[in-house]
Protein backbone atom coordinates (compact mmCIF):
# COMPACT_ATOMS: atom_id res chain seq x y z
CA UNK A 1 0.00 0.00 0.00
CA UNK A 2 1.59 3.06 -1.06
CA UNK A 3 1.45 6.01 1.52
CA UNK A 4 -0.92 8.39 -0.06
CA UNK A 5 -3.29 5.84 -0.27
CA UNK A 6 -2.34 4.29 3.24
CA UNK A 7 -3.00 8.36 4.92
CA UNK A 8 -6.60 8.35 3.24
CA UNK A 9 -6.79 4.67 4.44
CA UNK A 10 -6.38 6.13 7.90
CA UNK A 11 -9.02 9.20 7.29
CA UNK A 12 -11.60 6.04 5.97
CA UNK A 13 -11.14 4.84 9.32
CA UNK A 14 -11.73 8.15 11.14
CA UNK A 15 -14.96 8.85 9.20
CA UNK A 16 -15.99 4.98 9.77
CA UNK A 17 -15.39 5.03 13.12
CA UNK A 18 -17.38 8.50 13.64
CA UNK A 19 -20.01 7.24 11.49
CA UNK A 20 -20.98 3.28 12.84
CA UNK A 21 -19.71 3.95 16.72
CA UNK A 22 -23.10 5.42 17.46
CA UNK A 23 -24.49 1.44 17.11
CA UNK A 24 -22.45 0.35 20.40
CA UNK A 25 -23.70 3.56 22.53
CA UNK A 26 -26.66 3.60 21.97
CA UNK A 27 -28.21 1.88 24.88
CA UNK A 28 -25.75 4.24 26.96
CA UNK A 29 -27.05 7.50 25.11
CA UNK A 30 -30.68 6.36 25.83
CA UNK A 31 -29.90 5.89 29.99
CA UNK A 32 -27.79 9.52 29.81
CA UNK A 33 -30.04 11.61 27.63
CA UNK A 34 -33.79 9.52 29.03
CA UNK A 35 -34.64 8.54 25.86
CA UNK A 36 -35.73 5.61 24.40
CA UNK A 37 -33.90 3.23 22.08
CA UNK A 38 -36.17 4.25 18.86
CA UNK A 39 -35.25 8.09 19.57
CA UNK A 40 -31.48 7.07 19.85
CA UNK A 41 -31.60 5.42 16.53
CA UNK A 42 -32.67 8.82 15.50
CA UNK A 43 -28.51 9.29 15.61
CA UNK A 44 -28.03 7.29 13.12
CA UNK A 45 -30.74 8.26 10.65
CA UNK A 46 -29.79 12.14 11.01
CA UNK A 47 -26.12 11.42 10.42
CA UNK A 48 -27.42 9.60 7.21
CA UNK A 49 -29.45 12.55 6.19
CA UNK A 50 -26.72 14.80 6.67
CA UNK A 51 -24.85 12.77 4.35
CA UNK A 52 -27.63 13.05 1.87
CA UNK A 53 -28.05 16.78 1.66
CA UNK A 54 -24.09 17.63 2.58
CA UNK A 55 -23.22 14.94 -0.34
CA UNK A 56 -24.37 16.64 -3.43
CA UNK A 57 -23.86 20.20 -1.73
CA UNK A 58 -20.32 19.62 -0.93
CA UNK A 59 -19.55 17.90 -4.23
CA UNK A 60 -20.97 20.90 -6.30
CA UNK A 61 -19.18 23.61 -3.96
CA UNK A 62 -15.52 22.12 -4.01
CA UNK A 63 -15.47 21.17 -7.81
CA UNK A 64 -12.90 23.84 -8.52
CA UNK A 65 -10.86 22.58 -5.52
CA UNK A 66 -8.19 20.71 -6.08
CA UNK A 67 -8.61 17.66 -4.66
CA UNK A 68 -5.65 18.25 -2.18
CA UNK A 69 -7.18 20.71 -0.65
CA UNK A 70 -11.08 19.71 -0.43
CA UNK A 71 -9.83 16.94 1.27
CA UNK A 72 -8.37 19.14 3.89
CA UNK A 73 -11.32 21.34 4.33
CA UNK A 74 -13.36 18.48 4.62
CA UNK A 75 -11.58 17.10 7.45
CA UNK A 76 -11.80 20.26 9.32
CA UNK A 77 -15.73 20.19 9.00
CA UNK A 78 -14.90 16.16 10.56
CA UNK A 79 -13.37 17.41 13.48
CA UNK A 80 -15.72 20.45 14.65
CA UNK A 81 -18.75 18.14 14.31
CA UNK A 82 -17.07 15.84 16.58
CA UNK A 83 -16.25 17.96 19.13
CA UNK A 84 -19.71 19.56 18.95
CA UNK A 85 -21.19 15.70 19.69
CA UNK A 86 -18.42 15.60 22.76
CA UNK A 87 -19.77 18.82 24.34
CA UNK A 88 -23.50 18.32 23.62
CA UNK A 89 -26.22 19.23 26.63
CA UNK A 90 -29.04 17.43 25.02
CA UNK A 91 -30.24 14.90 22.62
CA UNK A 92 -31.53 18.05 20.17
CA UNK A 93 -28.03 19.17 19.72
CA UNK A 94 -26.36 16.13 19.81
CA UNK A 95 -28.54 14.73 16.71
CA UNK A 96 -27.38 18.75 14.84
CA UNK A 97 -23.85 18.40 15.60
CA UNK A 98 -24.58 14.69 14.25
CA UNK A 99 -26.00 15.90 11.01
CA UNK A 100 -23.32 18.28 11.02
CA UNK A 101 -20.27 16.01 11.35
CA UNK A 102 -21.82 14.17 8.45
CA UNK A 103 -21.93 16.80 5.96
CA UNK A 104 -18.03 16.39 5.17
CA UNK A 105 -18.75 12.44 5.06
CA UNK A 106 -20.01 11.68 1.27
CA UNK A 107 -17.57 14.43 -0.29
CA UNK A 108 -14.74 13.12 1.26
CA UNK A 109 -15.22 9.61 0.98
CA UNK A 110 -16.18 10.20 -3.01
CA UNK A 111 -13.39 11.84 -3.54
CA UNK A 112 -11.17 9.64 -1.91
CA UNK A 113 -12.38 6.44 -3.76
CA UNK A 114 -11.81 7.73 -6.81
CA UNK A 115 -8.19 9.17 -6.16
CA UNK A 116 -7.22 5.51 -4.95
CA UNK A 117 -8.58 4.10 -8.38
CA UNK A 118 -6.57 6.75 -10.09
CA UNK A 119 -3.01 6.01 -7.90
CA UNK A 120 -3.34 2.01 -8.83
CA UNK A 121 -1.55 0.40 -11.60
CA UNK A 122 -4.13 -0.25 -14.53
CA UNK A 123 -6.16 -3.47 -13.96
CA UNK A 124 -6.13 -3.18 -10.07
CA UNK A 125 -8.42 -0.05 -9.28
CA UNK A 126 -10.85 -2.09 -7.63
CA UNK A 127 -8.61 -3.13 -5.24
CA UNK A 128 -7.03 0.10 -4.57
CA UNK A 129 -10.59 1.65 -3.90
CA UNK A 130 -11.28 -1.27 -1.60
CA UNK A 131 -8.05 -0.95 -0.11
CA UNK A 132 -8.73 2.72 0.91
CA UNK A 133 -12.52 1.60 2.15
CA UNK A 134 -10.86 -0.91 4.09
CA UNK A 135 -10.19 1.95 6.96
CA UNK A 136 -13.99 1.92 6.84
CA UNK A 137 -14.71 -1.40 7.17
CA UNK A 138 -11.30 -1.43 10.00
CA UNK A 139 -13.51 1.14 11.93
CA UNK A 140 -16.04 -1.73 12.75
CA UNK A 141 -13.15 -4.24 13.74
CA UNK A 142 -11.50 -1.69 16.18
CA UNK A 143 -13.12 1.57 16.20
CA UNK A 144 -16.47 0.51 17.08
CA UNK A 145 -15.63 -1.98 19.60
CA UNK A 146 -13.10 0.02 21.40
CA UNK A 147 -15.20 2.98 21.39
CA UNK A 148 -18.24 0.81 23.00
CA UNK A 149 -15.53 -0.30 25.47
CA UNK A 150 -14.46 3.59 26.31
CA UNK A 151 -17.53 4.38 26.47
CA UNK A 152 -19.07 1.77 28.97
CA UNK A 153 -15.81 2.38 31.28
CA UNK A 154 -15.84 5.79 30.75
CA UNK A 155 -18.48 7.78 29.30
CA UNK A 156 -19.71 7.85 25.55
CA UNK A 157 -18.75 11.20 25.74
CA UNK A 158 -14.74 10.40 25.80
CA UNK A 159 -15.51 8.15 22.50
CA UNK A 160 -16.12 11.11 20.51
CA UNK A 161 -13.19 12.81 22.30
CA UNK A 162 -11.22 9.44 20.73
CA UNK A 163 -12.75 10.46 17.47
CA UNK A 164 -11.48 13.94 17.39
CA UNK A 165 -8.33 12.65 17.96
CA UNK A 166 -8.42 10.42 14.87
CA UNK A 167 -9.68 13.11 12.78
CA UNK A 168 -6.70 14.87 13.64
CA UNK A 169 -4.01 12.51 12.72
CA UNK A 170 -5.89 12.06 9.23
CA UNK A 171 -5.66 15.62 8.77
CA UNK A 172 -2.05 15.85 9.46
CA UNK A 173 -1.38 12.86 7.45
CA UNK A 174 -3.58 14.07 4.68
CA UNK A 175 -1.62 17.65 4.42
CA UNK A 176 2.19 15.60 4.99
CA UNK A 177 1.52 12.09 2.24
CA UNK A 178 -1.04 13.11 0.01
CA UNK A 179 0.41 14.48 -3.39
CA UNK A 180 -1.23 17.94 -4.60
CA UNK A 181 -3.12 17.55 -7.92
CA UNK A 182 -2.41 20.52 -10.83
CA UNK A 183 -5.44 21.39 -12.52
CA UNK A 184 -5.78 20.66 -15.88
CA UNK A 185 -8.47 20.20 -18.63
CA UNK A 186 -8.10 16.56 -18.44
CA UNK A 187 -9.04 16.71 -14.61
CA UNK A 188 -11.52 19.63 -16.15
CA UNK A 189 -12.95 16.79 -17.40
CA UNK A 190 -12.97 14.23 -15.10
CA UNK A 191 -15.22 16.61 -13.27
CA UNK A 192 -18.00 16.84 -15.96
CA UNK A 193 -21.34 15.51 -15.45
CA UNK A 194 -22.51 14.30 -18.24
CA UNK A 195 -21.87 10.81 -16.86
CA UNK A 196 -24.58 10.98 -14.78
CA UNK A 197 -26.90 11.34 -17.52
CA UNK A 198 -26.52 7.34 -18.25
CA UNK A 199 -29.63 5.85 -16.58
CA UNK A 200 -27.55 2.54 -15.16
CA UNK A 201 -26.00 5.07 -13.04
CA UNK A 202 -29.25 5.84 -11.52
CA UNK A 203 -30.49 2.30 -11.37
CA UNK A 204 -26.86 1.52 -9.06
CA UNK A 205 -27.84 4.36 -6.89
CA UNK A 206 -31.19 2.77 -6.14
CA UNK A 207 -29.66 0.20 -5.66
CA UNK A 208 -27.08 1.30 -2.96
CA UNK A 209 -30.26 2.69 -0.78
CA UNK A 210 -32.05 -0.73 -0.82
CA UNK A 211 -28.83 -2.60 0.28
CA UNK A 212 -27.94 -0.11 2.87
CA UNK A 213 -31.32 -0.32 3.66
CA UNK A 214 -31.26 -3.75 4.34
CA UNK A 215 -28.39 -3.68 6.12
CA UNK A 216 -28.86 -0.84 8.95
CA UNK A 217 -32.47 -2.33 9.44
CA UNK A 218 -30.29 -4.81 10.94
CA UNK A 219 -27.45 -3.60 12.30
CA UNK A 220 -28.40 -0.02 14.09
CA UNK A 221 -30.50 -2.53 16.25
CA UNK A 222 -27.64 -4.88 16.22
CA UNK A 223 -26.30 -4.35 20.19
CA UNK A 224 -30.00 -4.10 21.74
CA UNK A 225 -30.68 -7.76 19.93
CA UNK A 226 -27.66 -9.46 21.53
CA UNK A 227 -28.33 -7.55 24.80
CA UNK A 228 -32.34 -8.33 25.16
CA UNK A 229 -32.94 -11.77 22.83
CA UNK A 230 -29.46 -13.77 23.00
CA UNK A 231 -29.03 -12.34 26.58
CA UNK A 232 -25.16 -11.29 26.51
CA UNK A 233 -23.60 -8.99 28.74
CA UNK A 234 -22.58 -5.36 27.52
CA UNK A 235 -18.72 -6.50 27.01
CA UNK A 236 -19.40 -9.16 25.02
CA UNK A 237 -21.30 -7.61 22.67
CA UNK A 238 -18.59 -4.97 22.36
CA UNK A 239 -16.65 -8.29 21.81
CA UNK A 240 -19.24 -9.52 19.46
CA UNK A 241 -18.80 -6.46 17.48
CA UNK A 242 -15.54 -6.71 16.80
CA UNK A 243 -16.26 -10.29 15.44
CA UNK A 244 -18.67 -9.12 13.49
CA UNK A 245 -16.18 -5.98 12.44
CA UNK A 246 -13.39 -8.78 11.01
CA UNK A 247 -16.23 -10.20 8.99
CA UNK A 248 -16.89 -6.77 7.32
CA UNK A 249 -13.29 -6.49 6.90
CA UNK A 250 -13.32 -9.09 4.93
CA UNK A 251 -15.64 -8.48 3.02
CA UNK A 252 -14.70 -5.43 1.88
CA UNK A 253 -11.35 -6.72 0.56
CA UNK A 254 -12.96 -9.50 -1.15
CA UNK A 255 -15.29 -7.11 -2.90
CA UNK A 256 -12.78 -5.27 -4.64
CA UNK A 257 -11.07 -8.91 -5.91
CA UNK A 258 -14.64 -9.86 -6.75
CA UNK A 259 -15.34 -6.38 -8.62
CA UNK A 260 -11.70 -7.03 -10.91
CA UNK A 261 -13.16 -10.76 -11.50
CA UNK A 262 -16.31 -11.06 -12.44
CA UNK A 263 -18.88 -7.90 -11.12
CA UNK A 264 -22.10 -9.25 -12.17
CA UNK A 265 -22.30 -12.82 -10.97
CA UNK A 266 -20.31 -11.86 -7.70
CA UNK A 267 -23.00 -9.42 -6.54
CA UNK A 268 -26.02 -11.84 -7.66
CA UNK A 269 -24.58 -14.72 -5.73
CA UNK A 270 -23.45 -12.22 -2.73
CA UNK A 271 -26.79 -11.01 -2.55
CA UNK A 272 -28.13 -14.80 -2.34
CA UNK A 273 -26.61 -15.70 0.34
CA UNK A 274 -27.11 -12.41 2.49
CA UNK A 275 -30.90 -13.28 2.30
CA UNK A 276 -30.09 -16.74 3.59
CA UNK A 277 -27.73 -15.30 6.28
CA UNK A 278 -30.81 -12.87 7.52
CA UNK A 279 -33.32 -15.20 7.90
CA UNK A 280 -30.85 -17.76 9.52
CA UNK A 281 -30.12 -14.91 11.91
CA UNK A 282 -33.43 -15.19 13.44
CA UNK A 283 -32.98 -18.64 14.62
CA UNK A 284 -29.64 -18.38 15.81
CA UNK A 285 -30.24 -14.72 17.66
CA UNK A 286 -30.87 -17.11 20.93
CA UNK A 287 -27.24 -18.69 21.10
CA UNK A 288 -24.81 -16.53 21.49
CA UNK A 289 -21.98 -18.24 19.58
CA UNK A 290 -23.85 -19.03 16.95
CA UNK A 291 -25.49 -15.39 16.36
CA UNK A 292 -21.88 -14.16 16.48
CA UNK A 293 -21.07 -15.94 14.05
CA UNK A 294 -23.68 -15.59 11.95
CA UNK A 295 -23.45 -11.78 12.40
CA UNK A 296 -19.69 -12.35 11.09
CA UNK A 297 -21.15 -14.07 7.83
CA UNK A 298 -23.59 -11.36 7.24
CA UNK A 299 -21.31 -8.05 8.05
CA UNK A 300 -18.74 -10.05 5.53
CA UNK A 301 -21.64 -10.36 2.55
CA UNK A 302 -23.09 -6.74 3.59
CA UNK A 303 -19.72 -5.03 3.03
CA UNK A 304 -19.12 -7.50 -0.32
CA UNK A 305 -22.33 -6.17 -1.70
CA UNK A 306 -21.23 -2.60 -0.64
CA UNK A 307 -18.25 -2.68 -2.34
CA UNK A 308 -18.97 -4.25 -5.54
CA UNK A 309 -22.12 -1.71 -6.20
CA UNK A 310 -19.22 1.23 -5.30
CA UNK A 311 -17.11 0.04 -7.80
CA UNK A 312 -19.96 -0.58 -10.10
CA UNK A 313 -21.35 2.88 -10.22
CA UNK A 314 -17.46 4.76 -10.50
CA UNK A 315 -17.43 2.86 -13.52
CA UNK A 316 -20.49 3.21 -15.57
CA UNK A 317 -19.73 6.91 -14.60
CA UNK A 318 -16.71 7.17 -16.61
CA UNK A 319 -16.16 10.77 -16.38
CA UNK A 320 -18.44 11.61 -13.58
CA UNK A 321 -16.86 9.23 -11.06
CA UNK A 322 -15.93 11.64 -8.45
CA UNK A 323 -19.63 13.12 -8.64
CA UNK A 324 -21.15 9.15 -8.90
CA UNK A 325 -19.12 8.20 -6.46
CA UNK A 326 -20.27 10.99 -3.74
CA UNK A 327 -23.84 10.69 -5.00
CA UNK A 328 -23.24 6.43 -4.04
CA UNK A 329 -21.92 7.23 -0.54
CA UNK A 330 -25.18 9.75 -0.41
CA UNK A 331 -27.00 6.91 -1.81
CA UNK A 332 -25.74 4.35 0.76
CA UNK A 333 -26.59 6.62 3.88
CA UNK A 334 -30.27 7.67 2.84
CA UNK A 335 -30.46 3.62 2.74
CA UNK A 336 -28.87 3.75 6.10
CA UNK A 337 -31.81 6.31 7.60
CA UNK A 338 -34.52 4.50 6.00
CA UNK A 339 -33.46 1.20 7.61
CA UNK A 340 -32.79 2.83 10.61
CA UNK A 341 -36.34 4.09 10.83
CA UNK A 342 -37.55 1.11 9.48
CA UNK A 343 -35.49 -1.12 12.05
CA UNK A 344 -37.46 1.56 15.13
CA UNK A 345 -40.68 1.08 13.47
CA UNK A 346 -40.71 -2.77 13.76
CA UNK A 347 -40.02 -2.27 18.14
CA UNK A 348 -42.07 0.69 17.99
CA UNK A 349 -45.31 -2.13 16.70
CA UNK A 350 -44.38 -4.26 19.36
CA UNK A 351 -42.73 -7.19 17.67
CA UNK A 352 -39.24 -9.69 18.64
CA UNK A 353 -36.17 -7.28 18.38
CA UNK A 354 -34.81 -10.30 16.11
CA UNK A 355 -37.90 -10.14 13.69
CA UNK A 356 -35.33 -7.02 11.94
CA UNK A 357 -33.79 -9.53 10.51
CA UNK A 358 -36.25 -11.48 8.23
CA UNK A 359 -37.90 -7.15 7.61
CA UNK A 360 -33.74 -7.05 6.45
CA UNK A 361 -34.02 -10.22 4.30
CA UNK A 362 -37.24 -9.13 2.60
CA UNK A 363 -35.46 -5.88 1.45
CA UNK A 364 -32.69 -7.78 0.30
CA UNK A 365 -34.76 -9.97 -1.56
CA UNK A 366 -35.82 -6.02 -3.61
CA UNK A 367 -32.54 -5.77 -3.84
CA UNK A 368 -31.64 -8.45 -5.40
CA UNK A 369 -34.75 -8.00 -8.15
CA UNK A 370 -33.77 -4.52 -8.87
CA UNK A 371 -30.15 -5.73 -9.53
CA UNK A 372 -31.37 -8.50 -11.64
CA UNK A 373 -33.54 -5.90 -13.77
CA UNK A 374 -30.50 -3.93 -14.27
CA UNK A 375 -28.16 -6.95 -15.36
CA UNK A 376 -31.22 -8.29 -17.66
CA UNK A 377 -32.04 -4.85 -19.27
CA UNK A 378 -28.70 -3.12 -19.08
CA UNK A 379 -26.58 -6.82 -19.50
CA UNK A 380 -23.73 -6.37 -21.68
CA UNK A 381 -22.72 -2.94 -20.31
CA UNK A 382 -22.38 -4.87 -16.91
CA UNK A 383 -20.70 -7.84 -17.95
CA UNK A 384 -17.29 -6.06 -16.93
CA UNK A 385 -14.40 -9.16 -16.47
CA UNK A 386 -10.81 -8.28 -14.78
CA UNK A 387 -8.20 -11.35 -13.87
CA UNK A 388 -7.21 -11.33 -10.55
Amino acid sequence: MSWPLFALAISAFAIGTAEFIIMGLLPQISVDLSISIPTAGYLVSGYAIGVVIGGPLFAFALRKVEEKTALLLLMVIFIVGNLACELASGFEVLLIARVFTAFSHASFIGIAAVLASRIAPPGKEGRAMTLMLTGMTLANVLGVPAGSYIGLELGWRTTFVGVVILGLLSLFMIFILVPSKKITKSSKRENSMIGLKRPLVWLGLITSVMASASMFTFFTYIVPILQDVTHVEPKFASLALMICGIGITIGGLLGGRLADWNLTKSLVLALCILIVTLVAFYWTSYVRYPAVINMAIWGCLSFTVGMLLQVLIIRVAGESANYASTLNIGAFNLGNAIGAWIGGKVIDAGFPLNTISLVAAAISVATLIMVLIMFISNGRQLLIYRSF
